[in-house]
């Protein structure tokens, strides 16, 4: 086991992994931009380093300082939780080189299903359903025109590099190609430095639905059920749960299958999380795969009694799964709220600020995963979300009606959050019947 461990992220996730690194008897490291001085990751690992500016491109991206900052502080590894650089392949690299280990899959693996092309392409090696699209980017404007008549409309034009929901627009028809060509190459290059972009067939109003996996050093591969992330507006998810209510036992079998499958093929170890799509009548298709440990991880958690950062950690020192697929079990029903400093009201925007005060949920199968603490101010320089709201409910019936009580104890005065809007959905029939798709909140699913 590592005697030391670099945490390369901030907010809630850093707090998590630091929780992790304890429980294993690890000494945590936390880094921290000029304007997380305060910050709660900063302030409650065994160790702390300044990387830099505020800006993210000066500190939290910054691989020199990071690996500097590692060495420096004579850790083994580092954990680079979600966002940031946690999918870049040549810090993964980079990492390695110092002598360092990457807390997640290779710089090869995450190279390879980091391009959703790439990844495409082993999951049909692998025989897993996708949808019809583009072999590969598409060169220019032209040839999207070109293949999207090819493939059909509606059609989906996506990054080929990134994720979390960027780089994504919907054309149904060829008068709105043009817009949606432009506007997801943008916003690709923005968020990933890449503006390549591959085109799929769209799917009318598909289920988000993904699959746990862990992999280990000795081949060994396992999945951990599925999450359930269909609540979800222009592709940010709010609401997630497991299991998944319209997953049948058939169809848990072939997808969780699939996703090992895919795994297996192309020599994944680690956490990671295939994603797919359904459509009304249960057929699935291959999205895409976060190389990294995932925001709604807790529900799985829940479900499942394992605690997937430790395992993470202890995978990376080289050590097997501590359980085999025969071993894992589904018990109860698990949901989480993901709490955004921002105005549902203003088109959600970010509302940076400071926490005057706060009052955090309890009681019976209630986990709140966070770094806010009263006093903290929030920077307006990083992701908006301030904490994550995870209940367990022994079915789907009792994990809704504990997530509303935790809903209705949770308090962040002096910012504004989504958690009454969160409310609104889980009070909603569409919610209770689980009838809903990743369109529910445009199509105004919710409000009847």
């Amino acid at each position: 086991m590592f005697q030391k461990v670099l945490i390369a992220n901030r907010g809630e996730i850093a707090v998590r992994i630091i929780q992790a690194c304890r429980d294993l008897g690890v000494i945590s490291v936390a880094v921290y931009s000029e304007a997380d001085r305060e910050a709660l990751h900063a302030q409650i690992a065994d160790e702390a380093v300044c990387i830099g500016p505020a800006r993210a491109a000066d500190s939290y991206l910054n691989m020199d300082n990071i690996i500097s900052a590692a060495l420096a502080s004579g850790c083994q590894a580092i954990h680079p939780g979600f966002g940031f650089l946690s999918e870049n392949p040549d810090f993964a690299e980079r990492t390695t080189q110092a002598g360092l280990a990457f807390i997640g899959p290779t710089s090869a693996t995450i190279r390879l299903m980091g391009d959703k092309s790439e990844a495409k392409r082993n999951a049909i090696a692998a025989g897993v359903p996708v949808a019809l699209g583009t072999d590969g980017p598409v060169r220019d404007f032209d040839e999207a025109i070109a293949e999207a008549e090819r493939i059909g409309y509606p059609v989906m034009l996506k990054a080929a590099s990134g994720g979390g929901g960027k780089g994504i627009r919907v054309a149904h028809s060829f008068k709105e190609l043009k817009d949606a060509y432009d506007g997801a190459a943008a916003e690709a290059v923005a968020n990933f430095g890449d503006g390549r972009l591959y085109m799929e067939k769209y799917i009318l109003n598909p289920r988000h639905i993904e699959v746990q996996i862990l992999g280990d050093h000795y081949g060994n591969v396992v999945h951990l059920f599925e999450r359930e992330c269909s609540v979800q507006r222009r592709h940010q998810k709010l609401i997630e749960e497991s299991p998944s209510a319209f997953v049948t036992p058939e169809l848990r079998e072939r997808m969780t299958r699939a996703a090992v499958d895919l795994a297996k093929r192309v020599g994944y170890r680690n956490a990671g999380t295939i994603e797919f799509l359904v459509d009304a009548d249960r057929n699935f298709y291959f999205c895409e795969m976060n190389t990294r440990i995932q925001v709604e991880h807790p529900v799985t958690e829940q479900v499942t009694g394992v605690d997937l950062v430790c395992e993470q950690i202890k995978v990376a020192a080289g050590e097997p799964l501590s359980f085999t697929q025969e071993e894992l079990t589904l018990r109860g029903h698990a949901i989480e709220c993901r709490i955004n400093a921002e105005d549902p009201a203003r088109g959600f925007a970010p509302c940076p600020g400071t926490l005057v005060s706060m009052h955090l949920p309890g009681g019976p199968g209630v986990r709140m995963d966070t770094a806010a603490y009263q006093g903290y101010k929030i920077p307006p320089y990083y992701d908006s979300m301030i904490g994550k709201l995870i209940v367990y409910g022994a079915d789907r019936r009792q994990a809704i009606v504990r997530m509303r009580r935790a809903l209705a104890e949770t308090l962040f005065e002096g910012v504004v959050t989504g958690t009454d809007y969160q409310m609104h959905i889980l009070r909603s029939e569409a919610f209770e019947r689980a009838q809903f798709n990743v369109n529910s909140i445009e199509n105004g699913d919710f409000d009847s």
